[in-house]
């Protein structure tokens, strides 16, 4: 189903600086702007250390900005609010499940908690889509390492969303699982969803997304997907 689109920047940057610290001095970055509107993609590229994590945690609204401003769907961002949360799927470099259920039972809940509909069908779709048919009766602290980031990524694909935020979502799947995701992104894209992500992947780059941001530590550059793969390629 496609979804909603406006002129209006989905997510917009400000001379945005970020860091784990209580002022500017301690930034890990210089300050980010950088704007995406529906049905673009926007990769956060560099070096480890850089900040893509960081700035991606400050758009999640799970981390508040040293500097500028952050605005999703034209509005400051604010984690708490209803809306954020129905509009905004997050994926994040950590696991986050319950662990005293299934599987399948935590993609059901996932999905009907959303209010979606015809939820058995979709998280049926959802779990062979991610390969995780066969362990759908397993606790998620059965799975390897590379189902578990699966599971997350499926619960992000069975909830409503207009806006896709994962930090390193290529982590621990193998080459045809990546392959996958990144067609799955791209549709994403197509029906006027928006995804930002922090990657080291230059495939996840070159197939997703639409501009990147390449952070480095004395310079910022808003740049093309393709010179952002080949920044890749070369660290």
């Amino acid at each position: 189903m496609a979804k909603k689109q406006t002129s209006a920047p989905m997510i917009r940057a400000d001379k945005v600086s970020v860091g784990y610290g209580s002022d500017i001095a301690s930034a890990v970055c210089p300050p980010i702007s950088v704007s995406m509107k529906a049905g673009e993609g926007l990769a956060v590229v560099g070096a480890n250390g850089t900040g893509k994590s960081t700035f991606l945690r400050a758009v999640a609204g799970l981390l508040d900005v040293l500097g500028g401003q952050i605005d999703v769907f034209g509005r400051p961002v604010d984690e708490r609010t209803r809306r954020f949360r129905a509009d905004v799927a997050i994926v994040l470099d950590e696991d986050s499940y319950l662990p005293a259920l299934t599987v399948r039972e935590h993609l059901l809940l996932t999905a009907r908690g959303h209010g979606m509909e015809r939820v058995s069908e979709l998280v049926t779709g959802i779990i062979e889509e991610f390969g995780l048919t066969a362990r759908q009766q397993a606790a998620p602290t059965a799975l390897s390492s590379g189902q578990r980031r699966r599971l997350l990524l499926a619960s992000a694909f069975v909830r409503p969303r207009r806006l896709m935020v994962l930090d390193e979502p290529e982590q621990r799947l193998d080459s045809g699982m990546r392959d996958r995701l990144a067609e799955r992104l791209a549709a994403e894209r197509k029906t006027g969803g928006g995804v930002v992500m922090a990657t080291h992947d230059p495939v996840l780059v070159r197939v997703v997304a639409t501009r990147a941001v390449l952070l480095g530590e004395e310079e910022v550059r808003v740049v093309s997907p393709e010179v952002a793969a080949q920044a890749i390629e070369a660290m």
